[in-house]
């Protein structure tokens, strides 16, 4: 029968038998061009599928055939090398299920603790009242007060913040809102997030981030952070925050700002679950609505904020938020960086400026920051699901900023 036959007689497909056509472990006879395939055909495809079941790989199988078909052997020869053969095995196969029944142990202990970590839930992340004193009226300035809170171990779990002046900010699952944030979400916020995040961008793309993130945490270990108060811009799903997490003393203040509520609960939510705790604030408003006393940071964390907030804005974010920062503060940045752009780039002429390197240097250093250390990425075409901001042809970079005032 023709290869397309066979193929389907023994339920395979047409490359599986062409794969072991060139192995030399089943021999057609040709004919005009064409394959034809016999009982000896059909007897070595056999024996291959057979040896296939026991473990046995296809080199180890081609040897057996050699052995076969050069030595012509007797019963009493066959027996004595088969069995030779199949001890040798059977040795390899125990050891393989030790391996493998170790492994097994080791991963059910760490599930095991992870349901464990996960059904332990610890205590709920909220507004600490020692805060209080930080926090200023967006309209008049003016201190803020408890009007009215849910208190649990001196954490504002749901209330009302009242200013003087009659505004009220509301409190709620330890979060406080400032005006009408995003509750809309272009994901899915949950455990498999991150999974489903990586397998849908470009490994370098992934590789350029990951290298970003490890510069930066590398410099802030150099940084003394004990009794500081941090304010990043932009925290999103938390990747930076995550990064840094174990690093923060328990004297400093961590003011995680984003206008998505709902990734703020998902982060949130996530540290309630981890048994040591950092002096986290949740903030959910626009950057220019963050409710915090003038030069009240130490340190800012820029983490691509700046640039996200540039695809549809002019202005530079780190020069409308410099208020916040102190006269002496340190900035951490990350920005991303346009080589080129093409014909048909989506970023509008506008908003280009603050993805040039040269005019992100210039404005980061008029607002008196003094660079420590800096680094740029090489240049990626390719981004992912989440990170399609640039089209084929265009080249972009990750700078990455460590400075001082």
């Amino acid at each position: 029968m023709r290869i397309g036959k066979f193929a389907e007689v023994n339920g395979l497909s047409i490359d599986t038998i062409r794969h072991y056509m060139d192995l030399g472990l089943i021999i057609p006879e040709k004919q005009g061009g064409q394959y034809y395939f016999d009982s000896r055909c059909q007897k070595a495809l056999e024996d291959i599928l057979d040896f296939k079941s026991m473990g046995f790989r296809l080199n180890e199988i081609k040897t057996i055939f050699y052995y076969k078909g050069y030595g012509k052997l007797t019963h009493y020869q066959e027996d004595g090398y088969y069995k030779t053969l199949f001890m040798d095995r059977y040795k390899m196969v125990e050891s393989e299920i030790e391996k493998l029944t170790e492994i097994k142990a080791k991963i059910e202990k760490r599930i095991e603790k992870l349901e464990e970590d996960t059904s332990n839930k610890s205590s709920s992340v909220g507004i600490d009242i020692k805060t209080l004193s930080l926090f200023k009226c967006v309209k008049c300035n003016g201190e803020l007060t408890v009007f009215e809170g849910n208190v649990n171990n001196n954490q504002i779990l749901e209330g009302k913040l009242k200013c003087s002046c009659g505004e009220l900010y509301s409190i709620e699952d330890g979060i406080l809102k400032v005006g009408s944030p995003c509750e809309q979400s272009e994901v899915g916020f949950d455990n498999n997030y991150i999974g489903e995040y990586m397998n849908a961008t470009d490994a370098t793309y992934l590789d350029n981030f990951n290298k970003g993130f490890e510069w930066t945490c590398k410099k802030i270990a150099d940084c003394n952070l004990n009794n500081k108060i941090l304010l990043e811009l932009g925290t999103g799903m938390g990747f930076f925050l995550r990064n840094i997490y174990n690093e923060l003393p328990e004297d400093c203040l961590y003011i995680a700002v984003d206008h998505n509520i709902q990734r703020q609960r998902f982060l949130k939510n996530l540290f309630e679950r981890i048994e040591y705790k950092r002096n986290i604030l949740f903030i959910c408003c626009d950057f220019l609505e963050i409710p915090i006393k003038k030069k009240s940071a130490d340190i800012v964390f820029d983490i691509t904020g700046t640039s996200n907030y540039s695809f549809n804005h002019e202005e530079f974010l780190l020069n409308l938020v410099d208020s916040y920062v102190k006269e002496d503060g340190y900035l951490f940045g990350t920005y991303i960086t346009f080589k080129n752009f093409g014909i048909n780039s989506l970023l509008e002429h506008r908003y280009r400026e603050n993805f040039i390197l040269s005019n992100i240097k210039n404005k980061i250093t008029g607002l008196n920051y003094k660079t420590i250390d800096e680094n740029t990425s090489e240049n990626i075409n390719k981004g992912g699901k989440y990170e399609n901001y640039f089209v084929e042809g265009e080249k972009i970079a990750t700078y990455c900023f460590y400075g001082k005032r």
